[in-house]
């Protein structure tokens, strides 16, 4: 096909015009005031990095798009389960060819050496040297270290970044440039038990009151045995920089908890290193469903955008995945980047795939903070504030014993600050507003107007932590880190049942979950503060709530209206 620009001409053009747009401008630069990342030094200049360069799409074409994505999900809707494929997603976007040539042209014409145009063709993967990038984005990459993990290095830009205007009016971002992840937080490992039940991980005393396999069957109702076995679905845990798992903990664990844990897949590679993070994640999602195949989605850079592109990409995606990931929707995120992983999210949900997103750890303050005593605006969490995924929030036990649920207290939970309520929940939102129970805090402390979230938790709390091995060790860990997987491996056996009826995967979960809510075991004590020495936080009450969503998997109960949808789509005339 001709090329809308030769490298000649357009290196012609854009050193004749001195007009460059920056992208991501709300975006402040790198402050270490507000970051728990430190700036190490600038990035080497032959250093080779690669940019994920993400096309504006027509909005006219994600409009449409959309539309296919919310009538696939609705089980109320004639068009349920009539997922698309990779290629339709592409027709349905149709972006242009002479946008992917201008783009291209340019970063080729500016030092690029390597490229990978996206199935969809609305993202661009280019690898380059650091001099060349610096150059052609007008910005400085620098090597960061975090403060509780200084053996790990990212690259961002220290500065803002722009591209000429000629290739600016096709490029919605760069990502990720200007996003700094989040790291598992230091007291959420090595904790202690405080269950009083029986230890069913046998030759482990040391997860004596810790959640086990035998607790999460008990209290969620998981089959067990024959019943959970299906290789008819898949299922996948999303991992990242450091995050490796060793198959002799994965052993060591199975052998101790009865169950088969595994890894039937990696891609992107794995190293003999253990990851608490990933062996939490991978021990827990085959502990729930252990006959259904597992894959490791593996990255070596902190990216939700590259991610999201990798797995939309994949002609045999896993149909559920699970991610423990995300930022404050403040903390290093613009708005065109949520918009930009939220077209990501719409595809993959119109292809059919269920993605399950941890709500975060620190309560409603999110990794930001909002003052000593909680005074300060809450900071929602992205993308758990995102309507078009799945958000898992935290629980504890009430007591001792395997039993009723109350929030965690520093489980993740409240309303949008950028997105608005979507149809799915609006009754369940308006519901929890109204009832006198819910004591919400101040206004001005959070949007009135936004997606509330999470949609359902599950176990994840310190007073509860979950029995893991790490290292050749059994130790406890906490977090909706440790919900999110339990959740997923939940739908992985779901998606199961539909496969046996020869029906559609569920895709995108919550319009169905809002639909049914008594199929969930509902939580209606505790608060997400994220501190004891903060006032104000989303309270746990009856019904749907900002801090345990829809409540934790009741597994008998999901199953039965699973099997009812497959039966009522029977009946729908297209």
């Amino acid at each position: 096909m001709t090329k809308l620009f030769s490298v000649g001409l357009l290196t012609l053009m854009l050193g004749a015009q001195a007009s460059w747009v920056q992208l991501e401008p709300e975006v402040q630069p790198f402050s270490a005031e507000r970051s728990l990342w430190n700036l190490e030094k600038r990035a080497p200049a032959e250093h080779q990095v690669t940019l994920t360069v993400a096309l504006k799409v027509q909005e006219d074409q994600r409009a449409m798009l959309e539309q296919i994505f919310w009538e696939v999900s609705d089980p109320k809707h004639a068009k349920y389960g009539q997922h698309l494929s990779v290629e339709k997603i592409t027709d349905v976007l149709a972006v242009p060819q002479q946008q992917v040539d201008a783009v291209t042209e340019y970063f080729k014409a500016e030092g690029a050496t390597k490229f990978d145009l996206a199935a969809n063709r609305d993202m661009i993967t280019v690898t380059m040297p650091v001099a060349s990038a610096e150059k052609a984005l007008q910005t400085e990459l620098s090597l960061f270290t975090h403060s509780d993990r200084t053996d790990v290095r990212i690259v961002r830009s220290s500065s803002s970044y722009s591209l000429p205007a000629e290739i600016a009016q096709h490029v919605a971002l760069v990502g990720e440039l200007l996003q700094f992840p989040r790291m598992r937080l230091p007291e959420l490992k090595n904790l202690v038990g405080k269950g009083s039940w029986p230890n069913d991980c046998t030759s482990a005393s040391q997860c004596k009151g810790l959640v086990t396999p035998g607790v999460l069957a008990q209290r969620y109702k998981l089959p067990t045995g024959k019943d959970s076995n299906t290789g008819a679905t898949s299922m996948a845990v999303a991992e990242f920089q450091g995050q490796y798992y060793q198959d002799s903990d994965l052993t060591k664990f199975s052998s101790a908890c009865n169950r088969d844990v595994k890894v039937d897949k990696t891609i992107g590679g794995n190293k003999p290193s253990a990851g608490v993070e990933a062996e939490l994640d991978i021990e827990y999602i085959k502990s729930v469903a252990p006959g259904v195949p597992l894959t490791v989605v593996y990255s070596d850079s902190y990216s939700l955008l590259d991610w999201a592109n990798q797995i939309t990409n994949m002609a045999d995606s896993p149909l559920v995945h699970s991610v423990s990931y995300g930022n404050d929707e403040v903390q290093q995120t613009s708005t065109e980047f949520m918009y930009t992983v939220n077209t990501a999210f719409i595809k993959a949900g119109a292809r059919g795939l269920s993605l399950l997103v941890a709500s975060g750890d620190q309560g409603v303050c999110g990794r930001s903070g909002c003052g000593i005593f909680g005074h300060a605006r809450f900071h929602p969490d992205f993308p758990g504030g995102s309507p078009y995924i799945t958000t898992v929030g935290g629980t504890d036990f009430v007591g001792s014993e395997i039993g009723d649920e109350m929030a965690w207290g520093s489980g993740g939970g409240g309303f949008s600050d950028t997105f608005g309520i979507p149809d799915y929940q609006k009754t369940a939102v308006a519901t929890y507003k109204a009832s006198s129970d819910a004591n919400l805090p101040p206004q001005k402390l959070w949007n009135n107007t936004g997606r509330g979230y999470p949609d359902i938790a599950a176990l994840g709390g310190q007073k509860a932590p979950y029995c893991i091995v790490a290292s050749g060790t059994f130790q406890g860990v906490a977090g909706t880190s440790a919900a999110c997987p339990v959740a997923g491996g939940v739908f992985a056996l779901l998606n199961g049942l539909r496969a046996s009826a020869k029906k559609a995967p569920l895709g995108f979960l919550n319009p169905l979950l809002y639909q049914n809510p008594d199929a969930f075991n509902d939580v209606t004590s505790g608060i997400n503060t994220g501190s004891f020495f903060r006032k104000y936080g989303f309270t746990a009450i009856k019904g749907w709530d900002a801090a345990t969503g829809l409540g934790t998997p009741n597994y008998e109960a999901l199953a039965k209206v699973v099997m009812k949808s497959v039966e009522e789509e029977q009946s729908i005339v297209v």
